[in-house]
């Protein structure tokens, strides 16, 4: 078994080879996606406050349209 750390496992608990390689390949995809999100580039002269296109619609001066 693989030295696992603390925060991998339950304290006494003995994880099987299939449930360590599970968590390694979780913890592969989250650091892909989040260099993925990373590289993005930074967005610019967006819109300022809240997101615009809450709840599916879009939302401008307060007005709110549905498309």
């Amino acid at each position: 078994m693989s030295k696992m750390t603390p925060a991998d496992t339950t304290p006494g608990k003995t994880l099987t080879p299939e449930a360590q390689r599970a968590l390694a390949e979780a913890k592969a995809r989250r650091a892909a996606q989040q260099a993925q999100l990373e590289a993005r580039p930074k967005e610019t002269d967006g819109p300022q406050g809240a997101e615009p296109t809450r709840y599916g619609d879009w939302e401008s001066g307060g007005i709110t349209y549905d498309f």
